[in-house]
């Protein structure tokens, strides 16, 4: 009876053991990758170091902040026309003033030594005309005295020569007393038709001369009445009814011409002028409105004229009340408007943060669900306000994110919370 042999199983077959190492050198190695590679893109934070924001549906409006300093709506400046010293000051800073009412006057020695130059030259040239003209009556006298007697003469030889003629023609005389009496008649008229043409064109000259001093003296009288204007300049007087809000000069000060005295500000209301910056210049037309805050109640305004220069970067705009004038504002006070570039409409907004400066906005930290891990994100945003920022894509309501500064996170994929 043969008996058979009892083989021992191995307890760890090839096969087995091969997958045993595959399983663990793959688990070894995802271990090692999830290990490192966290180390490397992961970053430990503090929570309380930062902000973090919920992305929310809700109305939006882009607006800018701006500041205005308070105009009046019409200045008239006070400019010297002629210098001189201030003289007598009648009205002080403050004041106010109706149309025409004496500010101050100067007193200039030079231009009245100049206007009395003026009058002696005039009074001269007056005299000089006076004088040709009597020079030119005396002379025409000389000159119809002169000529009648030629043609008194040019008679009387026409006489003689007509006389001669028919006695010549009947031989009674000879031809020779005839042609000399001819000749003498041909002279006379001769002499008289030229004495007639020097007398014409003596008159005509003189006339001439006469014409010259007349406007001469025409000049110099416009002259005199501009000096004289210039004299009556040097009082000044108030052009329109207002408020004298400035007025810088002392008794004794000397003023240059052309320079500022001050200013009268009309009382029909007030203005606002703001500088804005020069990124929004084709966003603000006229039209655009804006309001502000001033002693618990709010005020709109209007931008009523744009300024296209731009200077330091930057433009100008004036803002008017389309209705009720805030009460109680000052020149020269500060107003801080904002100034609304598009009409309200429903967006998906993200709070402004630091967060943008790193980002321009392109992504973005968001939190996972459990709350304890951000992970970096491309997001997209539109348009935007000193609040908020209109998101366009990448982010979804009731999302939190990250939106305080990013300068301390690298460039680390994930952070984590702590």
């Amino acid at each position: 009876m043969s008996m058979d042999k009892i083989i021992a199983r191995k307890k760890w077959p090839r096969r087995r053991i091969i997958a045993y190492s595959l399983s663990g050198l793959f688990i070894l190695l995802v271990g090692y990758m999830l290990i490192f590679q966290s180390h490397r893109s992961t970053l430990n934070v503090e929570k309380e170091k930062l902000t973090i924001s919920t992305v929310r549906r809700g109305p939006f409006q882009e607006f800018i902040p701006i500041m205005g300093e308070v105009l009046p709506m019409q200045t008239i400046f006070l400019d010297v026309e002629e210098g001189g010293l201030v003289e007598t000051i009648y009205i002080e800073a403050g004041s106010p003033v109706k149309k025409g009412d004496r500010i101050l006057k100067l007193s200039n020695t030079s231009l009245l030594m100049d206007i009395m130059y003026r009058e002696a030259e005039l009074f001269q040239q007056i005299n000089n005309l006076r004088n040709t003209r009597l020079s030119f009556e005396q002379n025409r006298l000389s000159l119809e005295r002169d000529l009648a007697n030629l043609e008194f003469q040019v008679e009387r030889q026409k006489r003689k020569y007509e006389s001669y003629r028919s006695l010549y023609e009947e031989k009674l005389i000879s031809r020779n007393d005839f042609e000399d009496t001819r000749d003498e008649y041909d002279l006379l008229r001769n002499q008289c038709r030229l004495a007639a043409e020097s007398q014409q064109k003596e008159l005509s000259f003189r006339q001439q001369q006469i014409g010259q001093l007349e406007e001469a003296v025409r000049r110099m009288e416009a002259n005199l009445r501009v000096a004289k204007g210039k004299l009556d300049n040097l009082t000044l007087c108030a052009p329109i009814t207002g408020t004298l809000t400035s007025l810088e000069a002392e008794p004794g000060q000397s003023k240059s011409p052309g320079e500022r005295l001050g200013q009268i500000d009309a009382p029909e209301g007030f203005k606002a002028r703001a500088g804005i910056d020069e990124f929004y210049i084709d966003r603000v037309q006229k039209g655009k409105t804006g309001q502000f805050e001033l002693s618990g109640a709010n005020y709109n305004m209007v931008v009523s004229r744009v300024y296209p220069e731009v200077r330091d970067g930057k433009f100008s705009v004036d803002l008017e009340f389309p209705g009720r004038q805030a009460p109680g504002i000052r020149r020269g006070q500060t107003l801080h408007i904002r100034l609304e570039l598009s009409d309200v409409s429903e967006a998906l907004l993200l709070p402004r943060g630091g967060f943008f400066q790193k980002t321009g906005g392109n992504w973005a930290y968001v939190l996972e669900a459990d709350g304890k891990t951000a992970v970096k994100r491309e997001i997209r945003l539109g348009r935007q306000n000193p609040d908020t920022f209109e998101v366009l894509a990448g982010l979804r309501a009731g999302e939190q994110v990250v939106t305080s500064s990013y300068d301390s996170f690298g460039d680390n994929e994930r952070l984590v919370l702590k």
